[in-house]
């Protein structure tokens, strides 16, 4: 009897290994995802959840946030006293460089001096001497629109307020060939075309390996 427990007790060890094993193997399985042409994503990290609800990326910023000058117009933008809320909508751009997660810093559209509040989810632009219509208040992603009228904005637009370039083979200080995504789809036209829907989810890789599209759940509050 208690050579046929012991065998039993052995051959349970057995199975419960086999099955960690398996589970350990969906798990990395999971972690890598492919494009359509076959690149692996790579898994990446992230800060946590920030002062707007969504995650923030573990991540450099990919250039230092930039803005008009109070009353100047860029691209048809301007740098008005007050935020604008006539229009208010908000998109998501996710950056990755040679398969790296890059940070949209904030304050991207706001002038300085920035008035930054600390927040326990992390800094928050509050205000600064001027809100163009195209801004970022937080370093995760989300690109607030905020125009007296309705009109469709572009990831060019933004990128313009950000005194950044961008195209086909270059996003900000980084250059190679620029895969694009908007909302879970490559993106083939001239990445400058993008249009800041709201809540458009939009990924640009610049460099190998491709990431596969990320996503997020946009909070109730924006």
């Amino acid at each position: 009897m208690a050579a046929r427990s012991e065998a039993g007790r052995l051959a349970r060890g057995a199975r419960l290994s086999v099955g960690a094993a398996a589970l350990l193997v969906v798990a990395v399985l999971a972690l890598v995802a492919h494009t359509s042409n076959g690149a692996p994503a790579r898994a990446q990290a992230h800060g946590g959840i920030g002062p707007e609800g969504v995650p923030m990326p573990a991540a450099p910023a990919l250039a230092p946030a930039a803005s008009p000058a109070p009353g100047q117009t860029i691209a048809g933008v301007s740098c008005g006293p007050v935020e604008q809320v006539a229009f208010h909508i908000h998109a998501h751009l996710t950056l990755f460089v040679n398969g790296q997660a890059r940070a949209v810093p904030l304050g991207v559209g706001i002038a300085p001096p920035l008035q930054l509040q600390a927040t326990p989810a992390g800094a928050y632009a509050a205000g600064g001497s001027c809100f163009s219509f195209l801004h970022t208040h937080a370093a995760d992603g989300i690109i607030h629109v905020e125009s007296p009228a309705a009109r469709t904005y572009t990831l060019g637009d933004f990128f313009d307020v950000w005194k950044q370039p961008l195209g086909r083979d270059r996003v900000g200080p980084a250059a190679g060939p620029v895969a694009a995504f908007l909302n879970g789809r490559r993106y083939t036209r001239d990445p400058r075309t993008i249009p800041l829907h709201a809540h458009a989810q939009i990924q640009l890789d610049v460099g190998r390996p491709l990431v596969a599209p990320r996503s997020i759940a946009f909070p109730a509050s924006l």
